[in-house]
């Protein structure tokens, strides 16, 4: 399963990766706007957005791809690694 993870510090990628490896996961980091970034997450089975690490530009455009899609998503303000690591247990879990 890939996770596209948008928003987050980019200190923690590290970990972020580290915990999506754990649950037997691949991650795709956004940390900042990038270009054509709407090609880049149609690609992933499930997002997660920490709405308090990024644009609102760039939360339109995933929600777009989502919604077009049928990707999960999960939005979150705090942008830590147990937030993200929750994130990945509802996504285990099915919910």
């Amino acid at each position: 399963m890939c996770i596209a993870l948008i928003g987050g510090m980019d200190r923690l990628g590290k970990h972020y990766l580290e915990e999506a490896q754990r649950a037997g996961m691949t991650l795709q980091f956004f940390s900042t706007s990038e270009t054509n970034i709407a090609s880049k997450l149609k690609k992933a089975d499930a997002m997660v957005i920490f709405t308090n690490k990024v644009s609102h530009r760039v939360k339109i455009e995933a929600m777009q791809v989502a919604k077009a899609k049928d990707i999960p998503v999960f939005m979150h303000h705090a942008c830590g690694i147990c937030t993200f690591r929750n994130c990945l247990e509802c996504l285990k879990q099915g919910h």
